[in-house]
């Protein structure tokens, strides 16, 4: 069904590649009757306006436009600058690293020096002067003030790189975010022109009789009308603040059915993503494998991002989606994020999707290391591609005809990079996020 193609599409963009949604050619624009203009809306009060008001009516929306046009160009260029190797930020970011490297160094070589003053002393023979000792304690006790020096040094370089990694990831986000509201204002714009233009032929072709009100499945436009508000609500309950490599954790995803109606057909959608702890932050999410259960066998979340469906799910009901993370014993030290979102469709045509992926923010620790009881940070909520309700399908392969974590190909400027947009990471997906991650790169580099 299209519908359904078109929710896991939806999740797969905002959740692989949210910036180049966002930078694509409308895909979920508005279309139909929900998108009339105000003065279309208006000549419905107020008597049928002049053919002169309705090309009127063309321009002002033509206009607006190319306005924002303009202003989603601007955003795609904030958002390049952002994420460019050049970017003030980021080469911040890079001396910050730079910083931490030195300052380890220095502390390596003055804890060393303790240790070299702490044998010197042991090695003093009986008969050593007082004299020898007493610089022998001298020495060490130097050698402590410097050691601590250098640890108060490397702790002061780390709080600076964190708060540099922190600057850059919320100046992406920020122009990130701006794109997104640039790309939604475009869409309205666009639907906005097309209600006028159809309103312009409606008069000129009106036979002077009234119409009936569409119904959903009366025409193709609103078989592509999705609800702006999902009546779905989905949480992530049970993801660990610490993964080591080469385990397994189980947590869960609850979905609600928030409205006063059954949903006949409920999608939940997750996702997990991480990059390393390198200056680089590589993607590694590669190394992750995500599975969900449905009560008999383990199953891979495939490319679609889908856990299976739930039918016939009542009014205020919740279901629990039981899922498994597997993080491969070669993965290093690095960050992650899990991400869930919800679409559902019903029998007479209606349908929807979470306006917002949640996500949760987690550590990925080396093997063995202890990963103690504290749960995964909430990360900030993701938006979904565009904002739209449009259910015609956006293409979301790459190269080799897979969805998968690098930049997708969408048909826009394959310049933008992919961005998490959630919580405490980097993009994309980041508002994902979010990842997933605030920080995650697009395609080979950040």
């Amino acid at each position: 069904m299209k519908i359904r193609r078109t929710l896991a599409t939806a999740v797969a963009l905002a959740v692989t590649a949210p910036v180049t949604v966002l930078a694509a050619s409308p895909a979920f624009a508005t279309t139909g009757p929900a998108a009339e203009t105000t003065a279309v809306t208006a000549s419905k009060e107020a008597g049928k306006p002049s053919l002169a008001d309705l090309e009127k009516a063309i321009a002002a929306a033509q206009a607006a436009l190319t306005a924002a046009e303009a202003a989603k160009a601007e955003a795609v260029k904030g958002v390049e600058a952002a994420v460019a190797d050049d970017a003030p930020l980021k080469l911040a970011l890079n001396q910050a690293v730079a910083a931490v490297e030195k300052a380890a160094a220095e502390k390596a070589a003055a804890d060393k020096a303790v240790t070299e003053a702490r044998a010197a002393i042991d090695a003093l023979p009986e008969d050593a002067s007082d004299d020898d000792r007493v610089a022998a304690v001298k020495a060490l006790a130097a050698a402590q003030a410097a050691a601590q020096a250098a640890a108060d040094a490397k702790a002061a370089a780390d709080t600076a790189k964190e708060a540099a990694h922190k600057a850059l990831d919320d100046d992406r986000v920020a122009a990130t975010r701006k794109l997104h509201e640039a790309d939604t204002a475009l869409d309205k714009a666009k639907a906005d022109l097309a209600a006028a233009q159809r309103a312009l032929e409606d008069a000129k072709k009106d036979t002077g009789k009234p119409k009936p009100d569409p119904k959903p499945g009366d025409d193709d436009d609103d078989d592509d009308m999705c609800d702006t508000v999902s009546k779905v609500k989905v949480s992530l309950h049970g993801v660990p603040g610490k993964i080591a490599a080469g385990s397994t954790v189980h947590f869960s995803m609850k979905v609600t059915n928030d409205s006063k109606r059954t949903l006949d057909e409920v999608d939940p959608f997750a996702a997990a993503f991480a990059e390393d702890r390198t200056a680089s932050a590589n993607d590694i999410s590669h190394l992750l494998k995500l599975q969900w259960s449905n009560g008999s066998a383990w199953k891979n979340v495939g490319p679609d991002f889908t856990t299976g469906t739930i039918t016939g799910l009542k009014a205020g009901v919740s279901k629990d989606v039981k899922l498994r993370l597997t993080v491969d014993a070669k993965a290093p030290a690095g960050m992650g994020v899990a991400v869930a979102a919800g679409g559902y469709y019903n029998e007479d045509g209606t349908c929807g999707f979470t306006p917002e992926g949640v996500t949760k923010e987690f550590e990925i620790v080396a093997a063995g290391a202890k990963v103690g009881n504290e749960p995964a940070k909430s990360g900030k909520p993701m938006p979904l591609p565009q904002g739209g309700t449009s259910t015609t399908p956006v293409s979301a392969t790459t190269s080799t005809g897979t969805v998968t974590g690098q930049l997708a190909k969408t048909g826009s400027n394959d310049a933008v990079p992919q961005i998490a947009l959630a919580g405490g990471v980097a993009v994309a997906l980041g508002a994902g996020a979010m990842f997933v991650v605030r920080r995650r790169k697009a395609g080979a580099g950040a």
